[in-house]
């Protein structure tokens, strides 16, 4: 059985003390695809570092995520496009709109995720999406972005079925991680209207952990957990979900 975590910041400072110990664990558990969400510039060295290391496992994707849209981000969107013409990735990501920490700078966070959206269509990669109380200002940048170059992951998925039906209708898998084994989740309660092939599994290690681990640190391992819900919301087997949900993947990525 391969398990495919689509999204998973393990160069993170959480994993500096037992980032091997960590990896080995992940890989012991079937999880050995690992696809690499970008924070800001300040990380590019030890992602860079962490596919070094892992070669046959990490995926490496290029972007400025919503939260980090702060005075530099056209110094910080230039990083990106030079990293994007140098390096191989799999994805711009992650981007978007995050109105849950700061609204004062919507509007340039909507100016870098056009940006980021219009790199990824030249350079042919998929987007991963952060949106985080922002469901309305995200679908409406995508409606101006549409095209049939346009596709890619809505991460972390916590909307509603309409968001969901939403997303689909712009190219996006859903990426459904540790929220979905969360009592107060509620995306449980629709999921199985959501054909599996619109579904990748994701941590979003080291947040979300999922349950019984809520409120720890997270890690690529747990996401076997994820994989549990799933098997139960779609009542299929544990390798079934894991093949379909890979294989959805190898759709986004590529690879």
């Amino acid at each position: 059985m391969i398990i495919t975590d689509t999204h998973t910041h393990l160069y993170s400072e959480a994993f500096d003390e037992d980032r091997a110990e960590m990896m080995q664990r992940t890989l012991d558990a079937n999880v050995t695809r690992l696809f690499i969400p970008a924070i800001d510039s300040t990380y590019t060295e030890a992602m860079l570092q962490l596919e070094k290391d892992y070669p046959e496992h990490v995926f490496l994707m290029m972007g400025l995520h919503p939260t980090h849209v702060k005075e530099n981000y056209k110094e910080e969107l230039a990083h990106v496009k030079d990293m994007l013409a140098s390096h191989t990735f799999y994805a711009v990501g992650e981007i978007g709109i995050d109105l849950y920490w700061d609204k004062e700078t919507l509007a340039i966070q909507k100016e870098a995720f056009k940006c980021q959206i219009q790199l990824a269509k030249k350079h042919k990669l998929p987007i991963v999406i952060h949106c985080r109380e922002a469901f309305d200002e995200v679908f409406e940048v995508l409606e101006e972005e549409k095209s049939d170059d346009l596709y890619g992951i809505f991460h972390c998925f916590t909307g509603t079925i309409e968001h969901a039906k939403l997303a689909i209708s712009y190219n996006m898998k859903l990426g459904i991680g540790g929220v979905a084994t969360f009592k107060n989740g509620k995306i449980d309660q629709f999921l199985d209207t959501i054909d599996l092939k619109h579904i990748v599994l994701e941590t979003d290690a080291p947040y979300l952990a999922p349950h019984p681990f809520r409120g720890k640190r997270n890690e690529s391992s747990y996401i076997v957990k994820v994989l549990e819900k799933l098997s139960e919301i779609y009542n299929l087997t544990q390798e079934e979900i894991a093949a379909v949900t890979t294989e959805n993947s190898k759709a986004v990525f590529g690879i």
